[in-house]
């Protein structure tokens, strides 16, 4: 029988334990997440030092020039607009904006790959913005930083696509970590939002770079939390009440957080004022607001400290919501280069103080201080914005690290998000990709259409027969009989799209006694397009609400030049192959649990027509006693092994062995002798 004497031997497996966990792989992705997490700390801390810099640079300009103090604070943000705009238009398009999106494109369409320019250009763009007072933040920028050291890395020493993006993700991890001093809440927002998967596979290394990368900035920037506050408590159970209150305003805030900076952004997008030049009209709107509201300006640390210790009226805190939602739009919808993480905490802060404010001078004796409230609300927005509530509640505690405020800064946190789900299905990294036809949830989706991009299944120009828009109708019959298509690209003396035609087109003109006529004047103009990173569940919406057998596929950056063909058969064979490989990967897993549970091996041997097995029955074989045919795959059925089975040439047996008698078996089945039989004979 197989169990007893694979159990005899499951001592033996376990006291090889140790030579396994000491595996090459291992010591890969530590050494790996090491050296990420060690060179993200550096970095931030260059970057820290950096934006101090920059600071003292703009902030010193202003009496240089003999600017008055509202002039200077007017026109700072406008010059750190005008050197972001050519940095960014003409060197490194990635680094504008927060970079947490960057990052999530990186994984979803260019199998993790960040060019390593990037973490150079991004510190310095966000340094500049943030150092001229533009309303953003530093943690995003940290984090495009160490996610594109991570790729690098991976892409230098050639690794796999799976280990880059986890070298990615560990970046990410050790960038936010080390900038809020809170490795698990780092870890936790790799995980959260940077991969949206919990699973094991990447944990070990997000957490080593996470840890790495804290330690380094403990030792240089200090070991303190990221913000001071008064302890604050939960006074009674009643309180709850008031924190779902807080909640829903901070989901509501959230999605109004989302939404101006998505108007905002179009709104400059359509701005017919050259690229380049946006981000210093940006500034200078926002210098404009800073004159009247200094706490909008800069990354809000200051004025998140205020209000956690109650320090700003109930007027100031009330207004300051909306403008510092605008301040950060108009710094990163304009094209500038910073993070909305912080803007997000000061927004949720300011909220959460006037919220608490109010509730103290309806319900004096029961609410807690109102920088209690400003302290959840932090944790709310973010999380809403987000869509992140696991490292909002994480990260927040890390942060203040005072667990007594932690129910109420968990249930808010939970119902923001819910609420801000509810109202806008898609986070404020996400939503913008999700517009451009991008959906990085996609890669975990059970849906394998939402896996598979257009890129993959069309068929691509150079494989196309295609015809120019001044083919006369006779030559197009013809071209229709010989390649048996129902409808062709059409191009224009460019080669670019110039329109659709099918065979009922054609068949159309034949029925008018129309062949005079040229293929420009039958083809369809108005088509519709798909994009090559747009997902093969969204072109299908295309297929059904149109009717159409075919959609060309174009460049993003230019909707006129045609890049290949997705006609629905190449849908059903891109399905087809992702539905193979899904149940591979099924098959696989379930074949290591078995394995796992049982100790044994599972083979997978093939029937030649030369083996001695061939066309005997199974009771005929000498099988090894440690060994059970578990199935017998034939021409694409499956057959349950019988011991008065025939196997035949070309049958694949699935046997679970101990791993000792494999040789054994694989001599029964082509020698017709175990190697026992063999040694015994010569003895």
């Amino acid at each position: 029988m197989l169990a007893p004497s694979l159990r005899s031997r499951g001592h033996r497996a376990a006291a090889a334990l140790p030579r396994a966990f000491w595996s090459s792989e291992m010591v890969v992705s530590v050494a790996f997440a090491l050296l990420v997490g060690a060179g993200t700390g550096l970095g931030t801390i260059v970057f820290v030092r950096m934006i101090a810099s920059a600071e003292g640079l703009f902030g010193s300009l202003g009496p240089r020039l003999g600017l008055p103090g509202r002039t200077s604070m007017i026109l700072l943000p406008a010059l750190g607009g005008l050197l972001v705009g050519p940095l960014v238009h003409f060197l490194v398009p990635e680094a504008k904006g927060n970079g947490i999106p960057q990052v999530l494109t990186a994984i979803a369409t260019q199998r993790g790959r960040i060019r390593g320019v990037v973490a150079l250009a991004k510190a310095v763009t966000s340094a500049i913005t943030i150092g001229s007072r533009g309303s953003a933040g530093r943690e995003g920028p940290i984090v495009q930083i160490g996610s594109a050291l991570g790729s690098a890395i991976g892409q230098l020493f050639r690794l796999s696509e799976r280990r880059i993006v986890h070298l990615l993700a560990s970046g990410a991890a050790a960038g936010l970590a080390a900038a809020f001093n809170a490795p698990i809440g780092g870890a936790m927002f790799a995980l959260e939002v940077i991969l949206g998967d919990f699973g094991i596979d990447a944990f070990g290394s997000i957490v080593i770079a996470a840890v790495t990368a804290s330690v380094i900035g403990r030792v240089v920037l200090g070991d303190s939390p990221a913000f001071t506050v008064p302890p604050y408590a939960l006074k009674s159970p009643v309180e709850l009440v008031f924190y779902i209150g807080l909640g829903v305003a901070g989901g509501l805030a959230a999605v109004a957080f989302m939404k101006t900076m998505h108007r905002v952004g179009e709104a400059f997008e359509a701005w017919r004022l050259p690229p380049y030049l946006k981000p210093a009209a940006g500034g200078l709107a926002v210098g404009l607001l800073g004159c009247l509201l200094p706490q909008v300006l800069g990354t809000g640390v200051e004025t998140i400290t205020e209000a956690l210790n109650g320090r700003l009226g109930l007027a100031l805190l009330a207004i300051l919501v909306p403008a510092k939602i605008l301040a950060t739009s108009l710094t990163l919808g304009s094209g500038g280069s910073g993070g909305d993480f912080a803007p997000a905490l000061c927004i949720g802060a300011v909220l959460g103080g006037a919220y608490g404010q109010l509730v103290n001078a309806v319900a004096p004796g029961v609410a807690a201080p109102s920088g209690a409230y400003a302290m959840v609300g932090m944790a709310a927005v973010f999380a809403g914005a987000a869509r992140a509530p696991i490292t909002a509640i994480l990260i927040l505690f890390e942060m203040t690290r005072d667990y007594r405020i932690i129910l109420p800064l968990m249930f808010a946190t939970v119902v923001g998000t819910f609420l801000a789900e509810r109202l806008e299905p898609d986070g404020i990294y996400t939503a913008g990709l999700k517009r451009r036809g991008i959906d990085v949830r996609a890669r975990k989706d059970q849906n394998l259409m939402r896996a598979i991009v257009v890129e993959e299944a069309m068929t691509s120009l150079a494989d196309l027969t295609t015809v120019p828009k001044d083919m006369p109708l006779p030559e197009l019959a013809r071209l229709f009989q010989e390649t048996a298509h129902h409808g062709l690209i059409v191009l224009d003396e460019r080669s670019e799209l110039y329109g659709v035609v099918t065979l009922a087109d054609l068949e159309r003109a034949i029925e008018a006694g129309r062949m005079e006529l040229t293929v420009s004047d039958i083809c369809t103009r108005d088509v519709l397009t798909a994009y090559p990173d747009e997902t093969l569940d969204e072109a299908l919406r295309h297929f059904g609400a149109l009717d159409v057998g075919r959609i060309p596929v174009v460049d993003r950056a230019n909707p006129r030049r045609v890049l290949g063909l997705l006609r629905r058969a190449d849908i059903v064979r891109a399905y087809s192959h992702a539905l193979i490989e899904r149940d591979q990967r099924e098959q696989h897993l379930a074949r290591l649990r078995l394995e796992a549970a049982t100790g044994a091996s599972l083979l997978e041997i093939t029937v030649q027509a030369g083996d001695a097995a061939a066309r005997k029955r199974l009771r005929q074989i000498p099988l090894p006693e440690d060994c059970v045919i578990v199935s017998i795959h034939r021409r694409g059925r499956v057959v349950v092994p019988r011991g008065n089975t025939q196997l035949l040439p070309g049958d694949s047996i699935i046997a679970l062995v101990d791993p000792t008698v494999e040789e054994r078996l694989r001599a029964a089945l082509r020698d017709g002798h175990t190697g026992a039989e063999v040694t015994e004979a010569g003895r």
